[in-house]
């Protein structure tokens, strides 16, 4: 257990706030709040657990869910997906892109007093998003220094222009802060910050008890005067799907984020009215199933081998009989929910046995006397009941031209330790999600030069001098119809390359008790801070 400050706050509390809500949801449909509510609890669902509650060095929804709440973003999207003001209240960029200033936000402290100043923005760039970040690695290769004129003023430099829409497109889940002076000096990485996060957010750290719950509490010294509503988030992590969908529906909890409720339940619940079941509030974080290959084995390593397999896979039919609608085949990196930046026409795998076949045939793997061809594991990763189903609807459609699945199945951090770190794998499914732009967390995937271990970045095996040159060029193209441009010829090659395949384009499903008010009013309203979330009673 870790645990600072309040570590009074125990079962019986959570118990309290389990009948409140029990109550509440007895009773919802039959109050009517004209103006928002204070105090009470909200109990949310946590699927599995990350290693770490640091967003700035982690990128994940699993950790945005409960951090955001705590520690905050220079600049976060309003309800139409637009930059808004966070810690940062101002911004702007010189004409050749390469200098961005921000003027950040005044009488801000942390949760332990001390005061928010530039020099944590300049340490939080420098030393975790360009040295640790998942994606943030990538998306600041550029970056040579932050400069501070004064406390409340940080500039940028880059050696490459950084398109000022880009990186505010980028910041508000690439762009958390954290507290210069309880992590300098420091093994950044084993800081127990990253576990008992302190923020400058709504809501306080108080305790978190692995396999249990994670609580945090109103911060009475907020920023923003009169908010948070709430008096306290409860995270119960609940890895039993069927458990999950029960404490919904007693009662016991009000949110099951990112699709962490069987298909089949939340196919149900849309027809229960104490709930809403909506994909609102998660715009700007279309997902992805993914096909991600292990280069270093040498028949994946066989351009002729990858496009047999996604030919093997007819995901039509998997969308249409195991995904309830909820999904559709996907067509690349860059989904059909970025019309700014989706491509037409781009080379494509369809379900073709034969096809499948003949390639695995010609690449020199026929099968043997028993049938197969070769075997391979596969490591699905532990979060949602698409990529269990997705897995297992792989190994199925393999083993229908020759090729063996084994499936190895890990908890989170087994799973991402395999994968990214060790590289014990295979083939791996996952999820990829796009936020807003395609270089926040989308180029990453295929872009050489990542941190070994960082999650969900190229850890293949596969590199091209070529792709990262495009996806380098369009990173630092201010003209927007070029970047775009850019970004075709990008989607082109790797979609003609198959390094990984983005198979399944979705969004992320949210249950919500009709109990809470000002839910799912931003485009990434899961990962949002909450401040103005509120409970009717």
């Amino acid at each position: 257990m870790i645990s600072i400050a309040r570590p009074n706050i125990t079962r019986r509390l959570i118990r309290q706030g389990f009948g409140a809500l029990a109550l509440f949801a007895s009773l919802s449909g039959t109050l009517v709040a004209a103006e928002p509510q204070r105090g009470g609890v909200v109990n949310v669902l946590m699927s599995s657990e990350q290693r770490i509650l640091n967003p700035a060095l982690r990128a994940s929804t699993g950790v945005y869910l409960i951090t955001s709440k705590i520690m905050e973003p220079l600049v976060d999207l309003d309800a139409k997906g637009l930059p808004q003001p966070m810690l940062a209240t101002s911004w702007s960029t010189t004409p050749d892109g390469k200098t961005i200033s921000f003027k950040l936000r005044q009488g801000v402290t942390w949760h332990d007093g001390k005061p928010f100043t530039s020099a944590d923005v300049q340490f939080t760039a420098m030393e975790m998003w360009k040295k640790h970040l998942n994606y943030g690695s990538t998306l600041q290769r550029h970056l040579e220094a932050v400069d501070t004129p004064d406390a409340h003023t940080a500039v940028f430099r880059y050696s490459r222009p950084m398109p000022l829409d880009l990186l505010l497109r980028a910041l508000p889940d690439l762009g958390y802060i954290a507290p210069r002076h309880v992590f300098e000096g420091t093994d950044i990485l084993k800081n127990p910050a990253n576990t008992a996060p302190i923020g400058t957010g709504p809501f306080k750290f108080v305790q978190y008890e692995r396999g249990q719950f994670i609580i945090a509490e109103r911060n009475p010294n907020y920023w923003k005067k009169g908010f948070p509503y709430l008096d306290r988030i409860v995270w119960r992590i609940i890895t039993d799907k069927s458990a999950a969908s029960a404490g919904i529906e007693s009662g016991q909890l009000h949110v099951a984020p990112y699709s962490s409720l069987p298909l089949a339940d939340l196919d149900r619940l849309k027809k229960d009215a104490r709930f809403e079941v909506t994909t609102r509030g998660n715009e700007g974080n279309g997902v992805t199933n993914t096909l991600e290959f292990n280069h270093r084995r040498k028949e994946l390593a066989d351009i002729r081998v990858r496009r047999a397999i996604v030919h093997a896979l007819d995901i039509d039919f998997f969308c249409k009989n195991f995904l309830y609608g909820f999904g559709k085949r996907g067509t690349g990196p860059i989904p059909t929910s970025s019309p700014e930046f989706y491509p037409q026409d781009m080379p494509q795998y369809l379900f073709d046995k034969a096809k499948a076949e003949a390639l695995l045939d010609a690449a020199g793997y026929k099968r043997g006397a028993d049938g197969k061809r070769f075997a391979v594991r596969l490591l699905p990763a532990p979060w949602g009941e698409d990529i269990s189903l997705w897995a297992t609807f792989v190994q199925q459609s393999l083993a229908g031209v020759g090729i063996n699945v084994e499936i190895v199945r890990y908890d989170a951090a087994g799973y991402l330790t395999n994968t990214y770190k060790d590289w014990n794998f295979d083939i791996s499914t996952g999820w990829h999600q796009y936020r807003n732009d395609p270089a926040v967390s989308t180029t990453v995937w295929y872009r050489s030069g990542s941190p070994k271990g960082s999650p969900w970045t190229n850890q293949w095996g596969w590199e091209s001098v070529a792709i990262d040159k495009l996806i380098d060029d369009a990173a630092s193209e201010l003209d927007p119809k070029k970047r775009k441009a850019l970004y075709a010829q990008f989607v082109k090659a790797v979609n003609t390359e198959v390094p990984i395949w983005m198979a399944i384009e979705r969004q992320f499903v949210s249950v919500v008790n009709k109990s809470l008010h000002n839910h799912s009013n931003t485009t990434r309203w899961p990962s949002s801070h909450w401040a103005d979330l509120w409970i009717e009673r």
